[in-house]
């Protein structure tokens, strides 16, 4: 068939005719016809062409009646500049539009539409108020009251003789193993006294850095023995203590120790305390005073029975069948037991199996041991034991209840877990309130500046205003000559972290240095605190805590210095010496020599007339190469080099006391009779840190 109708168009062009649709002979090919497909194959290739087709997912913004122009900005997550560029051709008036602008139903879909945003209308949610799930103190029965031994915290100045009064008591040996002779933690032990009477003491650091220590040891205590040296008087932590105390509502028992020095003085220490409203019983008041000698145990048992008869007055009484009631007093990570708590308990008796809930953890004991470390089967009230089975380290002074299961410990961490978080959401809030309220009287200051032009002008005066900044490379505008220095904290214990942190909270020296508090925790230096120095180019300060020989070739093979001390104001020192290092030396002017200027001549030089002064050395001597001030009625007009510098007609480099000479510089500053001239050294002096600890 297609050579029949090729051979009949073939005739038609010899005839001189042209056929009914003339085709380039290129174009004139065979072609096959495509057969007929099934209907169920037409459909199945139409459904791949569409499902080939791109989707272009368009994002969804929340809209409601009475919307801003600022709260449309914000839901599309552009400036007020696009708002007005999209309203720009549309009926409403520009140069009039403000953040707080209210749009209409209308203007909202417009403007959705043209940037190419879906909407959908936003529903009010109504939260349910979440119920109270913590557990609170209960009132004990009053007829399972008992009597309970007291709780008694020795208190005082740093090196005033604290531990060595309970060493004498207990007939140990504390002092001999305190690192720098002083006490750095809370210690809590139980004492037997000779007339069978028991008393629970807490030891508190007197350093100045632990006035934390102090304040939770007061407020954990039934009475407070105040310690001051007979020789030494009240001193700073002497009234920190008693101000503790009175805070705490505790009473106290003064022991002025170290009565057999000779130049001890008693009388004095009970007339310096009058100042500070302790009155003693010598001076009409109801403060008890023992004189005693902790070294060689003179007079202590006068002071036990005074404090077991001031405990026998305050009729102190627990129930020891209510659930259990305590206070934390100090916590540390131990490598094999874990979480690890001094308390003491307050109500109830404390055994193995027991659940308890401290702050947001919650622990299932497993083990109680004593000051000793042996273990115990119980604790009754006003014990002092460490507790096993934390899952989580509590915080130092943290409320100890007990609860009924597991499970409702759990409850308890959560709600309050989701309480702190709550309160730090409202603090958040309010920061971020502030910062909208301060843009937006930024934003309505530049709008007032800027009334008199219209939006376009507005939007070229912000392009000519901001194109230097948006012209930077982003590691340009993050490179900055800032100092800092990142630090990481660790110690052996709660209480001494607390410590360190209180003490960096005073630094008061941002302007000259940025201290970063990157991370800090409890335990010994790990691995993990290597790579985090390393990340932050930063240093690990550790009290009281180990690193081993793998961490320490880790951290020197990473460039981490490794600051480890068991003393703690050794460590602030160190801490002070590196801030020292990161500042950059100053520069300070010392004067060489002076010279008043007797004369004033005018000298030619090649075409230019120059200005030389006459002038005669009045102290130390004058250095060509050294930097020279112009001054006049102790006003600085000039500061810089000489051009020359001439003794009679000769070029010299120094001139000395006495000699006269002749000089010049560079600027066009008029030299007048009287003036002086001051030859200065600049030397660079290394900075030292503002910052004051106290100590």
């Amino acid at each position: 068939m297609m050579s029949s109708v090729m051979q009949s168009a073939c005739r038609l062009t010899f005839r001189g005719l042209r056929p009914l649709t003339a085709r380039p002979a290129s174009v004139l090919t065979c072609r096959t016809f495509a057969s007929k497909q099934p209907k169920g194959q037409r459909k199945d290739q139409k459904r791949e062409q569409k499902s080939q087709k791109v989707k272009v997912n368009k994002q969804v913004v929340e809209i409601w009646h009475g919307m801003t122009a600022g709260d449309v900005a914000q839901a599309m997550k552009k400036d007020m500049d696009y708002i007005q560029e999209v309203l720009l051709h549309s009926t409403m008036d520009v140069d009039s539009l403000e953040p707080g602008t209210t749009l209409d139903e209308q203007t909202i879909k417009e403007v959705l539409k043209h940037s190419g945003f879906n909407f959908k209308w936003a529903q009010l949610s109504i939260s349910k108020p979440r119920q109270n799930q913590d557990v609170v103190r209960r009132p004990p029965d009053p007829a399972t009251l008992v009597q309970r031994p007291p709780v008694v915290t020795i208190m005082g100045h740093v090196d005033h003789g604290k531990t060595t009064l309970l060493d004498s008591l207990r007939r140990s040996q504390i002092v001999a193993t305190e690192a720098g002779g002083i006490t750095q933690h809370i210690g809590a032990f139980q004492v037997q006294l000779p007339t069978g009477e028991q008393i629970t003491f807490l030891d508190t650091p007197g350093h100045a850095a632990f006035s934390s220590m102090r304040a939770r040891g007061a407020n954990a205590t039934d009475i407070v023995i105040l310690v001051v040296a007979a020789d030494d008087g009240v001193m700073n932590q002497t009234v920190e203590s008693i101000q503790h105390a009175k805070k705490a509502g505790v009473p106290i028992i003064v022991a002025v120790n170290k009565c057999d020095k000779p130049q001890a003085d008693g009388n004095r220490v009970k007339q310096e305390l009058l100042a500070h409203d302790v009155v003693c019983e010598e001076f009409g008041g109801d403060v008890q005073a023992i004189h005693i000698s902790a070294l060689k145990g003179d007079n202590l048992l006068a002071l036990a029975e005074a404090t077991v008869a001031l405990a026998e007055v305050m009729e102190l009484r627990a129930s020891p069948s209510m659930p259990v009631e305590g206070v934390v007093i100090e916590s540390r990570t131990d490598r094999g037991q874990g979480a690890v708590t001094t308390a003491v308990i307050q109500q109830g008796t404390l055994r193995r199996g027991c659940v308890l809930v401290a702050g947001q953890s919650w622990a299932k004991v497993r083990f109680l041991f004593d000051e000793n470390g042996k273990v115990v089967s119980e604790a009754g009230p006003s014990c002092a034991v460490q507790v096993v089975g934390w899952k989580d380290l509590p915080s130092a002074g943290e409320s100890i209840l007990e609860v009924e299961s597991e499970q409702r410990a759990r409850e308890v961490v959560e709600w309050r877990a989701y309480e702190k978080l709550q309160q730090k959401l409202q603090e958040e809030q309010s920061i971020i309130s502030q910062k909208q309220q301060q843009h937006l009287e930024q934003y309505q200051k530049e709008r007032a500046e800027q009334a008199h032009l219209s939006w376009r002008q507005r939007k070229s005066q912000k392009y000519q205003t901001n194109k230097d900044k948006f012209a930077l490379r982003q590691s340009e505008k993050t490179t900055t000559d800032e100092c800092r220095l990142p630090v990481i904290i660790k110690g052996d214990v709660d209480g001494s972290v607390e410590a360190f942190l209180n003490i960096l909270d005073t630094y008061d020296a941002e302007d000259q240095c940025q201290l970063d508090v990157v991370h800090f925790g409890i335990g010994d230096i790990s691995e993990n605190d290597i790579n985090m120095a390393g990340t932050f180019a930063g240093s690990i300060y550790g009290f009281n805590v180990k690193a081993s020989k793998k961490i320490q070739q880790l951290a020197e093979k990473q460039n981490v210095p490794l600051r480890l001390h068991n003393v703690i104001y050794k460590l602030i020192d160190q801490l002070k010496d590196e801030l020292n290092s990161k500042l950059p030396p100053s520069v300070q002017a010392n004067t060489v020599g002076e010279a008043s200027v007797l004369a004033v001549f005018n000298v030619t030089v090649g075409k230019k007339k120059v200005d030389v002064a006459g002038c005669r050395v009045q102290k130390g001597q004058l250095d060509r190469k050294l930097k020279f001030r112009l001054i006049r009625n102790r006003d600085t007009l000039w500061e810089g080099l000489l051009v020359a510098l001439k003794h009679h007609k000769d070029e010299v480099q120094t001139v000395r006391t006495g000699m006269d000479c002749g000089l010049s510089i560079d600027t066009d500053v008029e030299f007048q009779p009287g003036d002086l001239i001051v030859c200065f050294e600049e030397v660079e002096v290394p900075q030292v840190i503002s910052w004051d600890p106290g100590f």
